[in-house]
């Protein structure tokens, strides 16, 4: 178990992976990613990536190392982290994780329910019915077999319902009975840095808007464009990543370039908003809250607040 982890959590466009990486260059540390997007190999632009530039200076780990046609999960993560740590690759680095799935942070400090791997045929059939029946017709279903899970879980959810179904339906046991168990933190909560940034809204909004632009001025399209010739399910998670579906919606010219920009940027601003409340209610008073903004803390002022909070 890692006893000097430093954890950096916040909302999408807050400034994590630029203050994670000035952090790793102050105390010697390694960065691996907790953003459920920054996994996909095909996803380096819309899901702002570390630039070269970035990956030269320091270490990263678990970027860009999954295909998007696998449907990677938290669980799946974990596996990866705990790999991770098994090797001699942060030897004398302290590591940094930065992200912004808040499920990623819970599972590192309490663990996560474990859950048998889905035979592929079991998969495919259930991805099937729900292309075909639709995501409330099997939460019905759902709520004959698992009705823990199907209260937890909503009727229009179809990736978390078919999950449970295909969990019920390779094991012969509950989701919610799997989730009655847990694993074992692989961080001491008490003896790691917490840190959660809470950047002023305009902030967050600003940058967005800057960001999208930029994105697309350096190859979102081609690479949506790229993605869409795999033929890939629209369930997939890396399908549904901010930004895919509104340029593949242009690019398939059922609407302007304008529109499908707008779009993306008001989903960004809504998914960071859901971010920012998740943090703000599910991290306990164990975390340090940064706030940010154009009339707050500096670069600086939030690499020394951090050093200086440092176990």
């Amino acid at each position: 178990m890692l006893n000097d982890a430093i954890l950096i959590a916040g909302p999408t466009a807050s400034g994590k992976s630029a203050l994670a990486l000035r952090l790793a260059l102050e105390v010697g540390g390694a960065i691996i990613n907790a953003d459920s997007m920054q996994v996909y190999d095909m996803l380096r632009v819309l899901s702002a990536r570390p630039g070269a530039d970035d990956l030269g200076r320091v270490p990263h780990h678990l970027y860009g190392h999954v295909s998007p046609s696998v449907a990677y999960s938290t669980g799946a993560w974990l596996d990866d982290v705990s790999r991770l740590l098994d090797t001699d690759v942060l030897k004398d680095r302290r590591p940094i994780f930065v992200g912004g799935t808040g499920l990623y942070f819970r599972a590192l400090l309490d663990g996560i329910a474990p859950t048998p791997p889905v035979p592929e045929p079991v998969r495919i059939r259930w991805r099937k019915r729900l292309a075909d029946e639709g995501p409330e017709a099997l939460h019905s279903l759902l709520s004959e077999r698992d009705a823990v899970a199907a209260a937890a879980i909503g009727s229009t959810d179809g990736q978390r319902i078919t999950r449970a179904l295909e969990v019920h339906d390779a094991t012969g046991k509950a989701l919610s009975a799997w989730q009655n168990e847990t694993t074992e933190p692989l961080l001491s909560r008490e003896d790691c840095t917490c840190i959660v940034l809470e950047p002023e809204r305009s902030f967050v909004v600003d940058r967005i808007e800057r960001r999208f632009d930029s994105m697309v001025a350096d190859g979102a399209l081609e690479e949506v464009a790229a993605l869409l010739a795999l033929d890939l399910a629209a369930s997939l998670p890396a399908m549904k990543a901010i930004g895919v579906p509104e340029l593949a919606a242009y690019l398939r010219s059922e609407c302007t370039l304008e529109q499908a920009v707008t779009r993306a940027k008001t989903a960004t601003r809504r998914y960071s908003k859901r971010q920012a409340t998740w943090f703000r209610h599910q991290l306990d008073d164990r975390w340090l809250r940064l706030p940010m903004g154009r009339h707050t803390n500096s670069a600086e002022d939030l690499i020394a607040l951090i050093k200086n909070n440092l176990k």
